[in-house]
């Protein structure tokens, strides 16, 4: 199959991840993929921006940044629609993206199937954060898109759920989590008891995540635990501040920027993996790693964790609202060894169950994209069952 793979990523980060794991997942599947993106994406080094983002969206402020973000339409459409007619694919894959019309106006100029990922409602994100201008046209423009997929993918239901009431036919909204690639990572192993107890987590950290209340919390305990956050972030400096101020520097570590590559060793070191906080829709990368590495998992009790966790079997979830929940999760694990180990091996075989991976979503994709090609020959013969309905009551053969 011919996949023209379509987006407008502009830095290598966590939705990097996801479209270079899914490439390689689709290629080592079988599958031709073309991909068309910003030529300033390759420019970028991994966790930071192209600088010549950064400087148009300076000089470019409010709406007027908006006109630009569709004013990019026209080249990228261009590019698109060249790489079609030089590829003749199968099925045009698209990463969502607020103003990104591309792969919408080639669909409906060619009739390919158009499958639109989508990892969050983008309008209302950008409306919350007080950054969008033209809301009335992002929010019609963002229905529109949604609505003309052949199939919708959202990372969890409680997106595809946002989508349907946004119009988005249900038939057409299928969930595709985000994964991991199970074979970069150790089974999970009893782990010799340790002189400190090491809490983890992984990603860009941010204020919002709560990291302060975990270090003000370790302070006020005499048990012997430590931190390693895996990342770097706006919240680094104030949370090295606290340290230092609670005496703590020595207890409480950054690695910095880590390529993706460096997750699964990283992450083995940890012995209780944390997820904080998280936005209500999202599909966490980390949680993946986390059960692919058998680690025992701390996150939120709210219904997009509830798609893959299950509290008291494959991670503790916490109240969000009380805030003692969530070091009393910590807690909890801290002086278990064994429910720490129950935790991790029901996490990684629930994985491996459910196939959270990479090579798992690009054989869904595939397999979809083949019964569309197969309805859509149907729909072009005029002989076939799908143009001449049984009867009531008689089922087709």
């Amino acid at each position: 199959m011919r996949i023209l793979y379509s987006h407008r990523i502009q830095s290598r980060d966590g939705q990097s991840v996801h479209v270079e794991e899914l490439i390689a997942a689709l290629r080592g599947a079988g599958h031709e993929v073309r991909v068309v993106g910003p030529s300033f994406y390759d420019q970028s080094s991994f966790g930071g921006e192209s600088s010549v983002v950064d400087r148009l969206r300076k000089l470019l402020p409010g709406a007027t940044g908006e006109i630009a973000e569709l004013a990019y339409n026209i080249p990228a459409y261009r590019r698109l629609r060249r790489a079609c007619e030089e590829f003749q694919p199968d099925l045009i894959y698209e990463r969502y993206n607020l103003y990104y019309l591309a792969g919408y106006w080639l669909a409906r100029r060619t009739s390919l199937p158009y499958y639109l990922e989508v990892n969050s409602p983008l309008a209302d994100e950008r409306t919350r954060f007080g950054n969008l201008r033209l809301r009335r046209l992002a929010h019609s423009l963002e229905r529109q898109v949604w609505q003309g997929a052949t199939r919708a993918l959202p990372v969890t239901q409680v997106l595809g759920d946002i989508m349907a009431a946004s119009g988005v036919d249900s038939a057409r909204i299928h969930v595709v989590p985000n994964g991991v690639v199970p074979s970069r990572y150790a089974p999970p192993e009893p782990r010799p008891d340790p002189a400190a107890i090491t809490l983890g987590f992984v990603g860009f950290v941010r204020d919002w995540h709560g990291l302060d209340a975990i270090i003000r919390a370790m302070a006020a305990d005499p048990a012997p635990i430590a931190l390693t956050m895996v990342g770097d972030g706006p919240a680094r400096p104030g949370l090295e501040a606290l340290a230092r101020q609670l005496g703590m520097a020595d207890r409480v570590r950054f690695t910095g920027l880590v390529e993706h590559e460096a997750i699964p060793e990283a992450v083995a070191a940890f012995d209780i993996a944390l997820q904080p906080k998280v936005t209500p829709y999202a599909s966490p990368l980390k949680i993946f790693d986390y059960m692919a590495a058998g680690r025992a998992i701390v996150a939120p009790d709210q219904p997009n964790i509830r798609e893959v966790l299950e509290d008291g079997r494959t991670a503790l979830l916490f109240d969000p609202a009380e805030p003692a929940s969530l070091w009393g999760a910590i807690a909890r694990l801290a002086h278990d060894p064994g429910l720490r180990q129950r935790l991790g091996n029901a996490a990684r075989a629930e994985l491996e169950r459910r196939d959270y991976t990479w090579a798992g979503n690009a054989r869904r994709i595939a397999a979809w994209a083949t019964e569309d090609a197969a309805v859509a020959l149907a729909d072009d013969d005029p002989a076939s069952p799908a143009l001449h309905p049984a009867p009531p009551g008689q089922a087709r053969g």
